[in-house]
């Protein structure tokens, strides 16, 4: 009665399957046949045997296992070679060698489910199947296919078997898990048809596997024999789906399973992998599988211990298996199938029938024109900037945001989020917290006692906690400890949280309330592009579009993911996503090294973004030339007149975008001081154009030192701060206040015009510029920038006098002050004028790193918007870089410099648009952006150190050639 419901069920679930195609004839399938036959027919017995054999064979063994393998291609004429560890280059040679010893062409197999990396090292690593399951757009799953596809071919490999096409609805899967693409069976399929199309369009066998379903498991085949206790209906309905549709779209082959599976095979202690009932009954008669047949590795436990070595591999073709994958002893198989043979018990057809779908499968990947494997330049084609593109479109696709309260995410105002970091788990962190300090300071608290750590969060508004876990290999545990447990439900209690998940979206299950966790994002991996990714879509430079491809209890569905918003921050990636070349880009690398050899500067730091993406961002050399210490990207150096588009003119800026003053506007009417001055009716337009016969500077500081030692005059200054000496120049070095607060604004009132009309690069109305900035607004020049401007942009190494908010070693020598402050200039500005003002000017006084820099700049580049705020109206931009006096030959805007009209004039690249603007600095710095290409570079150097009398820097035109590098790299 068992046995008839049985066969009723197979025949309700045979109503379902159409006839399907045979995937292994090829489009010249008559050619194909005369290529079977020609070698079919002159196989002996024992030769046919040997072709159903796929024997395991290594690349990271010796010469002792190689003369193994040719042995057992020589004396049983094996059918193929599945490739275990080792190396791509080796695996390479070997296959050659062992197709020379082969009279046949060896079929070579592989389990690439991520790639090459699944097994070989120094390859290219794909992310999880988990991972993948949460990317919305499968063409990204069909590029990845093809890719890997194109590195199997590349080194000889025939079929890889993948895609895992379990559904895994069952959490505790120890074997599965991240390999499968989730619990959803459609999006499964869809992924399992894409990643096949791909792959097998360039010529490599798709498998798919573990049939037929190894989802709902919560042991490992290899180590036992699983238990699945599902209906025939239920597995019709999830488990085999996915093979459904890979059936009517070509797949290649099937790899079964070593499951015990009742309600297909009644005999629970039989395996599915030699089950008649699953593998011919069900798979090739019901479902009208055409393809290959592989059984799942005969040396697994799952299969080993129903049977001993030999009788395993009889009981396997018998069941309708055409390739006996990884046998233990291929003697004995052999020996025992060919006795069943001979003995009538399996007829020879049966055996011709596999062969010729094991010789047609050769002859579908080309082996009838074998051409040994080239071995030059394999490490180049597998590991390529296409598949870092890829790899990075994934990663950017699959990041998941299922909670986001308060829409935390992304983090907005940076004025009122105070964020600190506490890393759990046991994996690296580096990446991610040095990706999330690009954005603004993130502290990093210790995460070793709870008491202590709850105590310094106190102050802090926004906690993200990221949990990191091993990247090592999917079936690493992303359990969470006791402790992290309870960190995250102290920590959630008094804080807003982002809880950061670089794990499987299963380490959820571990948490028991997340009432109390305002945000979560599930970034499925800890590698260095999943950490930086997520933190530029924590920071809104990128969003997130990822969905669960998996259920989290009752209160995450499968499906869920909350869309992000793209607050245009820089975001970080390489140069081929904005369509620049990597290889030219890294040209600045030699330039940088002659700078350091050739003596123009100590070091420095260079910074290239297109599009709002930063692609190069290096440093180089040293703070000094003794070498102690290596320049590092979070390194300060004094910006010189960089300041003056960067903390002069915001101000100027906004003064005139809110009606305070006009282009028009007279510095007299600015600076009433200066009414009845030779600069009274000089407009504003003419004077931020240095078109307005305005002397370019005035060396203050000359009339208060000893004009024969050049020391600095006692009634100038003093070596202790006191109410009459406060202005600090340098260290222990003190100004009269009253010099500041009269002598330079006077002189520059008093000084004389310039005789000549025309162009004339000054300072001066820079320094003006503090004076107006500071009556107008009631505060000081550096407080309003930093309120207005660099705190929100998150731009905080942006700053003057940095030496009260960083540490001396972080901030880089200017010089060795021989001449007035007679000292090693750290942290106190270069310029004399600036100093003698109190550090802050609009002529110079700033100080930062590269990557603050370029916040304000592509602020500018965007229009005046940046991370969500609106700092200017881009028709103020525009109006400020914009030529009022190209007719005289006056080459700049209003602050911003701007290209060269004169060739022999280096300003900017030769390639720089005529939109473009930026700015030069005396210290060997530099800054440009670019509306028409969207480029932007910045450029920091101390080429003043020891002295400002070497200018080989400048000479050289060091900055702008290296702006010609960028513009070359671009991809036309």
């Amino acid at each position: 009665m068992k046995k008839i419901i049985i066969a009723s069920l197979f025949l309700v679930i045979t109503a379902s399957y159409g006839q399907q195609q045979n995937p292994l004839l090829a489009s010249n399938a008559s050619q194909q046949k005369v290529w079977v036959d020609s070698i079919l027919n002159t196989l002996t017995l024992e030769q046919k045997i040997g072709q159903l054999f796929m024997i395991q064979a290594y690349s990271n063994k010796g010469k002792e296992h190689t003369e193994y393998i040719k042995k057992m291609i020589r004396k049983y004429q094996i059918g193929g070679l599945i490739f275990m560890q080792g190396t791509p280059e080796k695996q390479a040679a070997l296959t050659n060698t062992y197709q020379a010893t082969s009279k046949i062409p060896l079929l070579i197999g592989f389990d690439g489910e991520w790639g090459l990396s699944m097994r070989l090292k120094h390859t290219f690593r794909y992310p999880w199947n988990m991972t993948l399951g949460a990317v919305q757009n499968n063409k990204l799953i069909e590029q990845f296919g093809e890719q890997v596809g194109k590195h199997c071919k590349r080194i000889g490999i025939h079929v890889n078997f993948a895609p895992v096409v379990d559904i895994n609805t069952n959490p505790k899967n120890p074997i599965i898990g991240n390999r499968s693409f989730g619990e959803n069976k459609y999006n499964v399929t869809q992924k399992a048809l894409a990643f096949t199309k791909g792959m097998q369009r360039v010529g490599v066998l798709a498998n798919a596997k573990h049939f037929p379903g190894h989802g709902d498991t919560s042991t490992d085949s290899h180590k036992t024999l699983p238990y699945v206790p599902f209906s025939a209906e239920r597995i019709d309905s999830i488990e085999l789906y996915p093979y459904k549709a890979l059936f009517k779209n070509n797949l290649a082959s099937v790899m079964v399973a070593h499951l015990s599976v009742p309600s297909l095979e009644p005999k629970k202690k039989v395996p599915t992998s030699i089950s008649y009932k699953v593998i011919t009954n069900l798979l090739k008669e019901k479902m009208g599988f055409k393809g290959l047949i592989f059984t799942d590795a005969l040396n697994m436990k799952g299969a080993s211990n129903y049977a001993k070595p030999g009788a395993i591999d009889l009981a396997a073709f018998k069941a309708g298996n055409d390739v006996l994958l990884i046998p233990e002893n291929v003697k004995e198989a052999i020996k025992k199938i060919k006795k069943a043979i001979t003995s009538k018990k399996i007829s020879v057809e049966r055996l011709n029938n596999s062969v010729r779908k094991i010789l047609n499968a050769k002859y579908l990947v080309g082996l009838n024109n074998y051409a040994p494997v080239k071995t030059e330049g394999i490490a180049n084609d597998i590991n390529t900037i296409k598949d870092q593109l890829l790899y990075r479109s994934l990663i950017k696709e699959a990041i998941t945001v299922v909670k986001n309260n308060q829409k935390m995410l992304p983090i907005t105002d940076l004025v009122a989020s105070k964020i600190a970091y506490i890393k759990l788990g046991d994996a690296t962190n580096t990446p991610f917290v040095t990706m999330l300090n690009k954005y603004t300071d993130v502290t990093v608290i210790p995460s070793e006692n709870i008491t202590n750590a709850l105590r310094e969060l106190e102050t802090y508004t926004t906690v993200i906690i990221g949990y990191h876990k091993s990247n090592k290999t999917p079936w690493k545990s992303f359990k969470m400890s006791e402790k992290d447990k309870l960190w995250i439900q102290k920590i959630a209690a008094h804080h807003n949280v982002i809880l950061d998940v670089f794990a499987s979206p299963y380490a959820l299950l571990d948490i028991t309330n997340f009432e109390n966790i305002e945000s979560i994002i599930v970034s499925y991996q800890n590698s260095t592009i999943s950490q930086e990714i997520s933190a530029q879509i924590i920071f809104g430079a990128l969003e997130a579009k990822g969905k669960l491809p998996v259920s989290i209890k009752t209160i995450f569905k499968e499906g869920q993911g909350i869309s992000t918003t793209n607050l245009m921050r820089l975001a970080y990636t390489i140069p081929e996503e904005v369509d620049m070349d990597s290889k030219l880009l890294q040209k600045i690398d030699s330039v940088t090294s002659l700078v350091v050899d050739s003596l123009m500067a100590p070091g420095g730091q260079v910074l290239v973004a297109r599009y709002g993406k930063v692609i190069y961002h290096k440093s180089f050399g040293y703070h000094t030339y003794d070498k102690k210490q290596k320049v590092k990207l979070t390194d300060l150096y004094d910006l010189a007149s960089v300041t003056k588009i960067l903390g002069g003119l915001p101000l100027i800026m906004k003064s005139e975008e809110t009606g305070l003053i006009s282009l028009n506007t007279t510095l007299g009417e600015m600076l009433p001081y200066l009414k009845e001055s030779n600069k009274d009716t000089i407009t504003l337009k003419e004077a931020l154009s240095h078109n307005a016969k305005i002397k370019p500077w005035i060396p203050y500081y000359l009339e208060t030192i000893d004009s024969i030692t050049h020391k600095p005059l006692p009634n100038y200054y003093r070596t202790k701060k006191d109410s009459l000496f406060n202005i600090k120049v340098a260290e222990n070095l003190y100004l009269k206040n009253s010099y500041y607060t009269d002598s330079i604004f006077n002189k520059i009132k008093e000084a004389p015009q310039r005789e000549k009309a025309g162009y004339k690069y000054s300072g001066l109305i820079f320094y003006l510029f503090e004076k107006y900035i500071r009556n107008t607004y009631g505060n000081t020049m550096d407080k309003l920038n930093e309120s207005y401007f660099y705190k929100p942009l998150g731009a905080n190494t942006l700053t003057y006098n940095p030496l009260t908010k960083f540490p001396k070693s972080r901030i880089v020598p200017s010089e060795k002050d021989e001449y007035y402050r007679h000292q090693v200039l750290r942290g106190h500005v270069h310029d004399m004028g600036a100093a003698m003002m109190g550090g802050v000017s609009g002529n110079a006084g700033l100080f930062s790193n590269s990557n603050d820099i370029a916040k304000i700049m592509q602020m500018y580049l965007q229009g005046g918007y940046y991370g969500g705020k609106r700092y200017f109206e881009t028709k103020t931009i525009y109006k400020f870089n914009h030529r009022y006096y190209e007719k005289d030959s006056v080459r700049r805007g209003l602050g911003f410099d701007k290209p060269q009209l004169n060739p022999e004039v280096k300003a900017s690249s030769d390639f720089a648009s005529s939109n473009s603007f930026g700015h030069s600095g005396f210290t060997g710095t530099y800054t440009w952006v670019d509306p028409d290409t969207g480029i932007l570079y910045v450029f920091l150097s101390n080429r003043v150190f020891p002295t400002m009398a070497n200018n080989k820097l400048g000479k050289l035109n060091i900055r702008t050639e290296i702006h010609n590098l960028i513009y070359k790299a671009v991809k036309k």
